[in-house]
Parts: structure tokens; C-alpha cells; sequence
């Protein structure tokens, strides 16, 4: 698989992301950087969420998402998702 350029796969992730989560976007858009779960989410993401999120994650990208710490890392920020799959995608 051919890798996206990093603007390319940041607005995949993000659209990705509030597809799965059944969300609309916050005003001002979701930034890379943003807390997507947790008191401080605009999106207000809960485990729910972040399971389909994951499955999304694997049907697309082909990226298995145990549940790990580094999972939940990944699922931090839009930019550290796109990070987490670029080190692990085939």
C-alpha cells in the first residue's frame, strides 16, 4: 500500500473518525492536535467510540488496534493516530 502524504491522511483520519463516531464536526473544524476523548473533548468520545473508531481504523487501513496503551495513545489526537499508522501500516 502506497502511503498518503501526511495532509492527506490527517483529513482521512478525521473524517474517519467523525463517520464512525456518528459526529458532527466541532466549530472551527477538529484540529490535529485535539483531544479527542475524555473532560477536555469537544467530541465528547467515549469507549463506544473509540471501539469503532478502531474497527473503522482496521477496515480501512488494514491496521489491527489492540487494546493497549498504545492504543489509547494513538487515539489521543488526531496527529498521533496518523503517526501510530504510519509506523505500522503495510
Amino acid at each position: 500500500m502506497n502511503a498518503l502524504p501526511s495532509d492527506t491522511l490527517i483529513a482521512d483520519l478525521k473524517a474517519l473518525i467523525l463517520d464512525a463516531a456518528e459526529k458532527e464536526a466541532p466549530p472551527g473544524g477538529l484540529a490535529d492536535d485535539e483531544v479527542l476523548f475524555g473532560p477536555d473533548s469537544r467530541l465528547a468520545l467515549d469507549s463506544l467510540d473509540a471501539l469503532q473508531v478502531s474497527m473503522a481504523i482496521q477496515e480501512r487501513f488494514g491496521v489491527r488496534m489492540p487494546d493497549s496503551k498504545d492504543t489509547r495513545r494513538a487515539l489521543s489526537s488526531v496527529a498521533h493516530l496518523a503517526e501510530f499508522l504510519r509506523t505500522r501500516r503495510p
